[in-house]
């Protein structure tokens, strides 16, 4: 398609857009008494209007069944999670005994890790990506520290070349190479927060493997917002928020996946809990544990059902849409972003270098951009004229135009906001 940096134009892709009509399925901030364009729902998504019905379902019943709610609440909440398993599993591309929901992001992998980081032997580094979220490279620290190993030595950080913003494939299959017998963990984010770069994840999990590690994915940035297919990629396990391209809210409930191999084994470690009993048993309040079968016997505590229903609201959303929908919108409106970017970029005879890959396969719902010469008083224009994005130093920003809610009309005007910033220094 040719792009123009037009209203009219970025009117007409919005008017054959099936997705369009999620925008009002959402609220916005507003600024100077009008909608923004929001680019951070990296971050934090916006929150949808149909979530207060599912966080009010359940207050409802906790004031009128208070404990009894768990057997006979409009969704019991003895099994509120089990409807999270069909349509999560179609997010992720796992069968459903494959995926459930707890805790938060970071609390999840350490658990995950217990089970699927075993080192012994010689075999014992583990595999990461340079500039990984600190989360992930704190909790890779904690972990060989606890195991008795050196971070400097066990942590292994596959880098970037010089002068380059992304890793190369070739570059991580080298490495996982190299690292050969010593190699307990291969555990990369699906989608690099900072450059927005997707890994191959197919490809890397099959090389980590084949040189006999455990491969794992933080999926973050990956969630909703990319095609996986991890039960037919036979990744070991992952975990993702819910709050970035997933909506349910600030710091909310974790998914994870494992793989359905793993479910039987008896000699696997996992720390254990109640809520990951044998349902049918739970109640009976047995000494010995009887893991449910497939990831749900990972769950430790009760469930947060408040903090659930906000991400039941969503992933029902999801259900209705599809994936294919949002990619096939995501990968449009991307490149139309990119385009006006350039557009503008002439006009204000400037220097914007956009650091994520320009290849389709490699990126997904994010552009991070250099603006070379731009110092954070622009941020704040864009920032004080409706434009919600991030910030990252030293003068990179981040701009996520989710195709649930970014219209085509939203870029058009993103650009004018930002010639207009620059023009009017």
């Amino acid at each position: 398609m040719t792009f123009q940096n037009t209203r009219e134009f970025a009117r007409e892709l919005d008017s054959q857009d099936t997705l369009n009509h999620y925008q009002e399925q959402f609220i916005f901030p507003k600024v100077n008494d009008k909608r923004v364009i929001y680019f951070t729902g990296n971050s934090l998504g916006l929150q949808p209007k149909r979530t207060k019905a599912y966080v009010d379902e359940v207050m409802n019943d906790w004031a009128e069944l208070a404990v009894e709610g768990h057997f006979y609440a409009q969704k019991p909440w003895w099994d509120y999670q089990e409807r999270f398993a069909e349509p999560l599993s179609k997010i992720v591309g796992a069968l459903p005994s494959e995926v459930t929901v707890m805790n938060t992001l970071t609390v999840n992998l350490h658990l995950l890790m217990v089970s699927f980081y075993q080192p012994k032997g010689k075999r014992y580094k583990i595999i990461c990506e340079e500039k990984a979220f600190p989360s992930d490279q704190y909790m890779f620290q904690s972990q060989v520290h606890f195991h008795g190993y050196k971070p400097e030595d066990a942590i292994v950080e596959i880098k970037r070349r010089d002068g380059e913003h992304n890793i190369r494939l070739e570059d991580v299959l080298a490495k996982i190479e190299e690292v050969g017998d010593e190699l307990a963990l291969v555990l990369i984010g699906g989608v690099n927060y900072y450059t927005g770069q997707v890994f191959d994840i197919k490809t890397i999990t099959a090389a980590g493997q084949k040189a006999g590690a455990k491969v794992g994915w933080d999926l973050a940035h990956a969630a909703g917002n990319i095609k996986l297919e991890l039960h037919d990629w036979n990744v070991d396990f992952a975990a993702w928020c819910s709050y970035k391209y997933m909506n349910s809210g600030p710091g909310n409930a974790s998914g994870c996946f494992v793989h359905e191999k793993h479910h039987n084994d008896p000699d696997l470690p996992r720390f254990a809990g109640w809520w990951g009993h044998n349902k049918e048993r739970r109640f009976k309040m047995e000494p010995t544990f009887d893991p449910v079968h497939g990831a749900g016997g990972w769950q430790i505590s009760n469930l947060p059902v408040l903090s659930l229903a906000p991400y039941l609201a969503s992933v029902e959303m999801f259900s209705e849409v599809g994936m294919d929908a949002l990619i096939a919108k995501r990968d449009q409106i991307t490149s139309y972003l990119e385009f006006i970017l350039h557009e503008i970029d002439k006009e204000v005879k400037g220097n914007f270098e956009v650091i994520t890959p320009s290849n389709p396969m490699e990126r997904a719902s994010q552009l991070s951009v250099f603006l070379h010469g731009e110092g954070r008083s622009l941020f704040d224009y864009l920032m004080k004229n409706g434009v919600i994005t991030d910030w990252r130093e030293p003068n990179v920003i981040r701009l996520a135009p989710v195709p649930l809610y970014c219209s085509y009309e939203d870029m058009y005007d993103f650009g004018q906001i930002l010639k207009q910033g620059i023009l009017g220094k």
